[in-house]
């Protein structure tokens, strides 16, 4: 029993997935209802994706200008000055009404904050983490962010239609403020002044961020449709949000094992296989809603499976790489533009008058690309494992 809790003895990555649960807190409670905030303040659907793509564009300029800090001080100060950042967005959100100078500043704010805190994050999460209890890590870290986001959606869909949005978001940005606490204590990871071909390493992390990038800038899409398929309460997608993350808080822990124990490729399967189902039902589910509810539920069913095979193999090739930080530039940079271009196309469709459906399958591509990408990485470690465990392939010397 003692070997199967192993994951838990790294005391740097318990801290991390604390500190993210917490993050997630604000994520899947102010976080989850940008989209549907946007649309009752009068922000057209377009302009919504829009607002996104623009961004993500922010980000990918960043990314780069996040290195020389990183070289400099490490990357535990650059977590948590990052943790810092992103909180200051939800109070400039709580005052958006509408396409204006106050969405632009929102983008922007959202942008730096968000640059300075993912890079950061998933690096350090790679250096610190285990190559052998990845799976698990991430497991227990997406049990946990399912798990929170059972409660935060339903506190910021009532405080949202009971308080208004100031309450709401200055509540969330002081819950992101509280993620900072559990870091305090975790080592610093230093970064190399210079670590040849780091970029080129990458290649593989931009492609699979990529596909997972185009995945959520069509999720935004979804997220419209939902809050309008609900009638625009924020009540009633609270509740939605809540019933996916009950749906998906045990799936993430225990594909997780299964990852560790080597069967990624059937995991990347049984990834595919849902995410590419998911599409299809909440394309049909568009306007109805009890069945959107019900397809919400299975993309928060996917979202957990999909979690620990996708970080998984992400943060052991960064691990892997010449630098983790350097890697989650380039990485993210992929997921950047990978969400970027969805939105963008999101919001095309839309302001042509293209149907919701049309615009809510555009995740297929990414989900298909995904299942690819992701098999192919563990088809590839199969021989690795095996020769680390001393088996011989049947044909073999």
């Amino acid at each position: 029993m003692l070997e199967n809790m192993a994951f838990f003895r790294n005391d740097a990555v318990n801290r991390l997935n604390l500190h993210f649960a917490i993050h997630a807190l604000a994520l899947s409670g102010g976080g989850a209802f940008f989209g549907a905030y946007l649309l009752r303040a009068g922000t057209p659907a377009p302009a919504v994706l829009a607002a996104l793509a623009l961004v993500n564009l922010g980000r990918f300029t960043l990314r780069p200008f996040v290195l020389a800090p990183a070289r400099r001080w490490g990357l535990k100060p650059l977590v948590i000055a990052g943790t810092l950042l992103c909180a200051a967005q939800y109070p400039v959100l709580a005052g958006v009404h509408g396409v204006g100078w106050r969405l632009l500043a929102f983008c922007a704010v959202s942008a730096f904050g968000d640059t300075v805190y993912w890079t950061a994050y998933h690096a350090y999460y790679a250096s610190l983490g285990d190559a052998e209890h990845r799976g698990h890590q991430v497991g227990a870290r997406q049990a946990l962010v399912a798990i929170v986001g059972i409660v935060a959606p339903l506190l910021t869909g009532w405080a949202l239609a009971a308080l208004g949005p100031r309450v709401a978001f200055y509540a969330t940005s002081v819950v992101v403020l509280t993620a900072a606490l559990p870091i305090l204590g975790a080592p610093n990871v230093r970064i190399a002044d210079a670590a040849p071909a780091a970029f080129r390493a990458a290649l593989r992390g931009v492609r699979i961020f990529a596909c997972d990038g185009w995945c959520y800038g069509a999720f935004i899409v979804w997220q419209i449709a939902l809050f309008l398929s609900l009638g625009e309460s924020f009540a009633g997608y609270g509740f939605a949000v809540a019933l996916a993350a009950l749906v998906g808080a045990v799936c993430g822990l225990m594909l997780g094992r299964f990852i560790d124990l080597g069967h990624g490729p059937r995991a990347a399967w049984v990834v595919g296989g849902l995410l590419i189902a998911t599409d299809l039902l909440r394309a049909a589910a568009v306007g109805a809603p009890g069945y959107a509810v019900g397809a919400n539920a299975l993309a928060a069913l996917a979202s957990a499976v999909s979690g620990p095979p996708l970080m998984t193999a992400v943060y052991n090739l960064g691990k892997d790489s010449p630098c983790a930080m350097r890697f989650q530039i380039a990485a993210d940079g992929g997921w950047d533009a990978g969400a970027g271009i969805a939105s963008l196309l999101g919001a095309a469709l839309l302001w042509i008058g293209a149907p919701m459906r049309l615009a809510v399958m555009l995740s297929l591509p990414g989900s298909f690309a995904m299942f690819v990408l992701l098999r192919r990485y563990y088809v590839g470690l199969a021989p690795a494992r095996q020769e680390m465990r001393g088996d011989t392939p049947l044909g073999g010397p």
